[in-house]
């Protein structure tokens, strides 16, 4: 990093404490030094400098995600720094630098807000998030942790008095009403939180992409005219547009980390086997997970100790970057996420992230042994239901699941060694104080109308970032924090086994 960008990374560490000595340094001695924000121009280093000291609280808390440099002159540049609010709005802050005796001050700053996104009211849209709902659907507790929260739950889950219709009209008609709650859903309940309704899921859950042929597209208020993401898309499409406080949902092999990314939300996929499933339909038991989608960290948090029953968290103490992975996303995605991790990095007070390689050049190797023991799983689970249903599904989910009919034993053996070797690689690279940095996935949500072919393509390319921790079984959390042409894509954070209240904690920075 050159000198100008520890420059400004200092101003925004000195912003983030409200130091107010250092604020005072970083701006030009000279009287014609300005700062303009909303309809204020201050004028010269004492103006500033009094403004700072009668505002309360100093500046609001705030992630920068991308910094853009214009080099004017060897001596002199522009930086444009994108940022986000605690409260989901938006800003943009223009700094005019240049270097001195003393080196980079800066000579010119004009701060803007963009409002956040207004939260849209149901309508005809719903249709395609909801299967069913109600005020509420099911009411949670009286009292606990959750009390007040509204939760979105995945077509998946057992709820008591409803069938599971796991995205498909045939399944559901066959379905029977369920006698009891999943126990992920009794948790929730019992902390006091109510079911705002059921949502839609992929059929079986096996997608990435939220689109179902039978109930639709679920909106992406995000990211208007783009696809939410899948299998949990409908209940990621619920918490942006404000109808629930969490979705709870599952994650195979992405499907809440993906949803997260492309609709703008934290996800938290939980190590494997740590959140019952009990009464939740499955896909690939080795690596189903039942986890969490959120607009607010904290109440992510929260949540997670109602399913987790537990609170402790050892800190991590180390982040961790490997290029190999960040490569693998579009070009934009990798500027955007250099400045976020800058950014974490930043606002937890941790050291820079050290460039470490976690992949290897096996990784092809360990996707394509992830995805054959997947569709062998998920064949076993639902293929005599897919027999006598021929045409059920949408063909491109139909071929996925189809590619686990025959996979020879063989075959099928290696690929279980290739994964155990992998999760091992894995285990060692990761310690239980670090935290693995790297894009949730490989882009912006595709367009609603893209071909089938595109759609695959950025599948393939994104499970290649998300397979790590399904195969592995490792704990990860998706942040709001990347920006790409106006649209979001998500910071994934994967740690070691069992410390998912410490990558949690990370999130509320």
């Amino acid at each position: 990093m050159d000198d100008l960008l520890n420059a400004f990374w200092s101003y925004e560490a000195a912003l983030a404490a409200n130091d107010l000595t250092a604020l005072d340094h970083w701006f030009g001695d000279s009287p014609d030094t300005l700062r303009a924000e909303g309809d204020i121009v201050l004028t010269g280093p004492a103006e500033i400098a009094d403004f700072r000291r009668t505002r309360t609280g100093g500046a609001p808390p705030r992630t920068v995600e991308r910094v853009h440099e214009v080099r004017l002159a060897p001596d002199l540049a522009v930086l444009t720094a994108e940022t986000l609010r605690a409260d989901g709005s938006r800003g943009l802050q223009t700094q005019v630098w240049q270097r001195g005796p003393d080196g980079w001050r800066i000579r010119a700053a004009h701060v803007s807000a963009v409002p956040g996104r207004t939260v849209q009211a149901p309508g005809s849209d719903s249709r395609a998030v909801w299967r069913t709902t109600g005020e509420p659907l099911v009411a949670g507790a009286p009292d606990g942790p959750l009390s007040g929260v509204r939760i979105a739950v995945k077509d998946l889950f057992a709820v008591a008095g409803h069938r599971t219709g796991a995205g498909n009209p045939a399944w559901l008609a066959e379905a029977a009403v369920e006698e009891t709650h999943a126990q992920a859903v009794r948790l929730l309940l019992d902390a006091g939180a109510d079911i705002a309704g059921i949502a839609h899921t992929d059929e079986l859950a096996f997608s990435l992409s939220g689109a179902n042929v039978h109930y639709g597209t679920a909106p992406n208020p995000a990211a208007p005219g783009r696809i939410p993401g899948g299998s949990s898309g409908g209940p990621a499409s619920a918490v942006a547009h404000g109808w629930a406080d969490l979705g709870l949902a599952t994650d195979t092999a992405g499907s809440i980390r993906v949803p997260a990314s492309y609709c703008g939300l934290y996800g938290w996929r939980p190590t494997h086997g740590t959140v019952p499933t009990g009464g939740l339909l499955a896909l690939a038991p080795s690596f189903d997970t039942a986890g969490l989608l959120a607009r607010d960290p904290g109440l992510l948090r929260t949540a997670a100790e109602v399913l987790l029953k537990r609170t402790d968290a050892r800190p991590v103490r180390h982040l961790v970057v490997d290029d190999r992975l960040t490569a693998l996303a579009e070009p934009e995605v990798q500027t955007s996420f250099t400045a976020a991790c800058r950014a974490l990095a930043l606002r937890t007070g941790l050291p820079a992230a050290d460039r470490i390689a976690v992949a290897t050049d096996d990784l092809d190797d360990w996707l394509d042994a992830f995805r054959t023991v997947q569709a062998v799983q998920a064949w076993r689970q639902h293929g005599a239901w897919i027999d006598k249903h021929p045409g059920a599904l949408a063909p491109e989910v139909e071929a996925r699941f189809a590619a686990g009919r025959d996979v020879p034993a063989e075959r099928l053996g290696a690929a279980e060694t290739t994964l155990a070797e992998a999760r091992a690689h894995l285990d060692a690279a990761l310690p239980p104080d670090t935290a693995l940095l790297l894009p949730a996935t490989g882009g912006s949500a595709p367009p609603t109308d893209a071909g089938p072919q595109e759609v695959e393509a950025v599948r393939a390319a994104t499970l290649r970032l998300t397979c790590l921790a399904s195969l592995a079984g490792l704990p990860s959390v998706a942040l709001p924090r990347l920006r790409v042409r106006g649209l979001p894509v998500g910071l994934c954070l994967v740690g070691a086994r069992g410390t998912d209240l410490a990558l949690l904690s990370l999130a509320t920075h």
